[in-house]
């Protein structure tokens, strides 16, 4: 009867571990379809935290801060960057429309009649490709986007109601919910707070490259088209550096079109001058500098800063821009704390070996060779 109680308690704690690891298999399948928002409301709370403890010192009422942070969150992120990206695939449709008609008539042959190498070049190309089709190919292809893009409204909507309420409660209960991470956690209290700190100093190490190179990319655009003449130079760098902040489009969004209207017009070299400035100095600019402020930021070195970055892409989409590089910093961060846990108990018995020999060695009933001592050995006869 002994016997068998150890064995059923066994299979008991046995049992319970499966249903455990099975209820956190459903529960990770469950949570799958919202970590993007979950993500994005975890990275807006952190980037208006410091407003939000101030605010929330000043009303003395917990909820009425976090509805005030909320709203001001999606007001000052979450719309204009919605509203820029559904306007410019639906102008980018057009110019597409547009620039297929213009192939398809004489206008831009006659353009180019005066210039013999030109007009071989444009032969060359127009035998090898269809560029018109191709256009139009590109128009449909952005005009279904642009449909796709207000068909999903739906879906885009719910995915950004569920951001701003996940926000809310991140904001209004941060204090029970950071206790209760902490409590879960298998890690000591000091290595807790270290893996959030790592992850906050990730978080604005992200945003802080994203804007800084989004900024720069559109000043950038914004300078080349007001050296070449073009209108409203400092609109479209402004809106060059909104889309270059979302990570499916980008400043091309603009500079492409407009070199393709330049070269249609007759303008080869400002056309050629614009798409060697958008392609070469606006476009790889963001693969120089990303690596270098994330990876600064986060004492990182450039390869990994970017492929955390670009994998994480890849791998979750919008909001791998984030869980990449913090997925690598924090993995980092985790095998540090194991080494230091393994290298601490190693420093603390090398001392206490050496330390236990010596006493050994210098105990009253020793040699220094280890043997025992008789008594009245060693001492001066009288």
């Amino acid at each position: 009867m002994a016997d068998r109680l150890p064995k059923e308690e066994f299979v008991r704690t046995g049992l319970a571990a499966a249903f455990a690891v099975l209820g956190l298999y459903v529960c990770y399948l469950l949570a799958l379809p919202f970590v993007g928002p979950l993500t994005w409301a975890v990275v807006l709370s952190i980037l208006i935290a410091p407003f939000h403890r101030r605010l929330e010192d000043r009303l003395r009422h917990p909820s009425l801060a976090a509805m005030i942070s909320t709203i001001a969150a999606a007001s000052v992120v979450a719309v204009p960057v919605l509203f820029v990206a559904q306007q410019l695939i639906g102008e980018a449709a057009k110019a597409a429309i547009f620039i297929e008609k213009t192939l398809r008539s004489s206008a831009w042959r006659e353009a180019i009649a005066d210039s013999p190498h030109l007009s071989a070049i444009a032969d060359w190309v127009e035998q090898r490709l269809d560029l018109a089709g191709a256009a139009a190919n590109l128009a449909a292809w952005l005009t279904g986007r642009s449909t796709s893009f207000l068909r999903a409204s739906a879906t885009q909507l719910l995915g950004f109601v569920l951001t701003l309420y996940f926000l809310f409660f991140l904001l209004r209960d941060r204090v029970g919910i950071l206790r209760v991470l902490g409590a879960l956690s298998p890690l000591s209290p000091a290595e807790t707070r270290l893996m959030g700190s790592r992850f906050a100093e990730t978080v604005d190490a992200t945003i802080f490259g994203v804007i800084v190179i989004a900024a720069i990319q559109g000043t950038l655009g914004g300078l080349m088209f007001w050296w070449l003449g073009l209108p409203l130079p400092v609109v479209w760098g402004l809106v060059m550096g909104l889309l270059a902040i979302v990570p499916v489009l980008g400043a091309f969004v603009v500079w492409i079109p407009a070199s393709l209207f330049l070269a249609l017009d007759g303008s080869w070299a400002k056309a050629i001058i614009l798409a060697a400035w958008g392609g070469l100095i606006v476009a790889g600019i963001d693969n120089l500098l990303y690596p270098m402020l994330v990876g600064n930021r986060l004492k990182l070195h450039t390869i990994p800063a970017l492929i955390g970055a670009i994998g994480g892409i890849m791998l979750f989409g919008a909001s791998g821009l984030v869980l990449g590089p913090a997925s690598i910093v924090l993995t980092w961060t985790l095998v540090d704390i194991l080494k230091s846990r393994y290298a601490a108990p190693a420093a603390a018995e090398g001392p206490t070996a050496a330390g236990s020999a010596v006493e050994q060695s210098e105990s009253p009933g020793s040699s220094r060779d280890g043997r025992k001592r008789r008594p009245g050995a060693g001492r001066s006869p009288h």
